[in-house]
């Protein structure tokens, strides 16, 4: 009997055990931590062996595949020893898309917007009435969907860690939002080999499936013009005139937007929706455009991008107290989500930024730093890089070493009119679990001590 070894008990993790038992495969999960509670409950319900607080070898490397969860790294020492011995490693969504049978996919990546898009564009799927699953990196686990549900579609965002498991793997309708300079401590600190994996979005489609992209991206069309794509390819723009006989969105100054895919076609005025800013026009041209590719009527795709809210934890308002309006941007963890929430602000700012820096070029930040920010907070353990790069950009810059200081700050330099907006433009892990807590206590903080 094949032998699965799933490294990591996370929502990836848990997921791909239980769709491996529902396969009929011998399998084993390990952890290096803590395994959840809730995740436990459902391996222990589905009789999945397990160990969390490390890993054995001779249970892992006896392994015929490993299913290795999105956050453990290659530099892993566990890792290590399962491709020294020649065992395959592949990602849950590898893995998942062997079962999924004749269900289709919508898969989403870039460095930023994937979130807000894919939410888009599951939004509009469902309230068309569409048999369709919400999954990869955000909502439940995709395995587990493929596991205890039965779907027409499945909406996948998918990290660059996700697609670097996928080898087999062909999504129907890819999208590429964008592809800016983001984790690269874990791409040897070489910005093609991190381009190289997020344009494994399109690998496996050919001329049944549709490519969705950014045109204005710089990156994105260097590689599309480079690569010998068959796929059906929409792109979307708001400056640069791309030609593609399949469809495309363009977005006028007027801020009206027409995407088209085939016959089918949606004019979408930008001042109507509740998400605002350039980027989030980016978000909804890209939804249109893969939405309209799997069938929907242009109506739905319409009343949908009307009606959806912004998405937790970005650019999510929070409170306006006195006249200052607090945003919650905490999942602008590198430095093209910020710019885009700086593009997108109309108050003047009082702007709350740091952590973990992951060798972020600011360069980019500074025009808008100067134009609109008013102070610069730096909230982290090491904020030298900050402090030195904003100092003589922005009139006031303060450096904090915690939650509390940074609000006490940003609340004391903040004006009626202005806006207090929490964009870090690193990862969270040296004051908080993630960007997900650092928001909750950021929101908590605004609702609770103002």
């Amino acid at each position: 009997m094949k032998r699965i070894v799933v490294l990591g008990g996370g929502i990836s993790g848990y997921g791909s055990a239980i769709l491996a038992k529902k396969e009929g495969f011998d399998v084993f999960l390990s952890d290096s931590g803590r395994i959840a509670d809730r995740f436990k409950a459902r391996l222990d319900e589905w009789h999945v062996p397990y160990e969390e607080g490390g890993h054995t070898p001779e249970l892992i490397l006896s392994a015929t595949e490993v299913i290795k969860s999105p956050g453990i790294p290659e530099k892993a020492p566990i890792v290590k020893a399962v491709r020294e011995r020649g065992i395959p490693v592949i990602s849950e969504i590898e893995f998942a898309g062997r079962y999924k049978g004749r269900a289709r996919t919508i898969c989403i990546t870039g460095s930023n917007g994937k979130t807000t898009t894919t939410s888009l564009i599951y939004r509009i799927m469902h309230d068309a009435s569409m048999n369709v699953a919400l999954g990869g990196n955000i909502g439940e686990s995709f395995a587990y969907s493929v596991a205890t549900g039965s779907y027409d579609w499945y909406v996948l965002e998918l990290s660059s860690f996700q697609l670097d498991g996928m080898y087999r793997f062909r999504a129907d309708v890819g999208v590429l939002m964008n592809i800016t300079p983001d984790h690269l401590d874990r791409y040897d600190y070489c910005f093609q080999n991190y381009v190289d994996s997020k344009m494994r979005i399109t690998q496996n489609q050919n001329s049944r499936n549709w490519f969705v992209y950014s045109a204005d991206d710089e990156t994105v069309w260097a590689e599309v013009c480079k690569r010998d794509l068959t796929v059906r390819q929409l792109p979307f723009m708001a400056h640069n005139s791309v030609v593609s006989g399949s469809g495309d969105a363009f977005l006028m100054p007027d801020g009206i937007f027409t995407a088209t895919v085939g016959k089918r076609s949606v004019e979408i005025d930008t001042s109507k929706m509740q998400i605002k800013g350039l980027h989030n026009a980016y978000n909804a041209m890209a939804a249109a455009l893969a939405t309209l590719a799997a069938g929907v009527d242009p109506e739905s795709v319409r009343r949908s991008i009307y009606d959806f809210a912004p998405v937790e934890h970005r650019l999510e308002p929070v409170r306006e107290v006195d006249g200052v309006l607090y945003i919650n941007d905490s999942k602008a963890t590198n430095v093209d989500s910020v710019w885009y929430a700086l593009e997108s602000m109309t108050r003047p700012v009082v702007w709350i930024a740091g952590g973990t820096d992951k060798g972020n070029d600011y360069g980019p930040l500074k025009e808008f730093a100067r134009q609109k920010v008013k102070a610069l907070v730096c909230m982290g353990l090491d904020n030298d890089k900050l402090v030195r790069e904003f100092t003589g950009v922005v009139p006031k810059v303060v450096s904090t070493q915690s939650l509390d200081e940074a609000m006490r700050n940003a609340v004391a330099l903040a004006e009626r009119g202005d806006a207090v907006l929490l964009s870090p433009a690193c990862a969270s892990f040296d004051l908080f679990k993630n960007y997900e807590n650092r928001g909750e206590l950021f929101k908590e903080w605004v609702r609770t001590r103002i």
